[in-house]
């Protein structure tokens, strides 16, 4: 993976990383919502859920669609935030590897794990 692509994937990782803004995702994966109907919904204000909102639109998860005056909003992207907030949701359990898990690990790869 290039370095461009490596800087827009973790872009998108940040902008689902704050717990405004996924909310604010999970509400627009259930249908297209203007800045008050999501005001309604989450404990933010009117700009700070705006702000939120120009960083998604900046990772490019979210866009809007004019409706007179007010912006309505939408993922743009939903099979991806879609996949995402699944696997968060998930529930996989942490792995732990022991000594000798590394062990053989090592020597079915031919090579050390670390550097010494």
């Amino acid at each position: 993976m290039d370095a461009d692509t490596v800087q827009k994937n973790a872009d998108v990782l940040k902008a689902l990383a704050h717990p405004t803004r996924l909310q604010i995702v999970i509400e627009l994966l259930k249908g297209t919502k203007c800045v008050t109907d999501i005001q309604d919904i989450l404990p933010a204000s009117q700009s700070n859920i705006s702000q939120h909102l120009t960083v998604l639109r900046n990772a490019r998860l979210v866009d809007f669609a004019q409706d007179g005056s007010q912006r309505c909003y939408y993922v743009s992207r939903p099979k991806l935030v879609s996949t995402v907030i699944g696997l968060l949701t998930e529930g996989e359990p942490a792995m732990r590897k022991s000594k000798g898990d590394l062990d053989r690990e090592r020597q079915s790869s031919g090579g050390a794990c670390c550097v010494r």
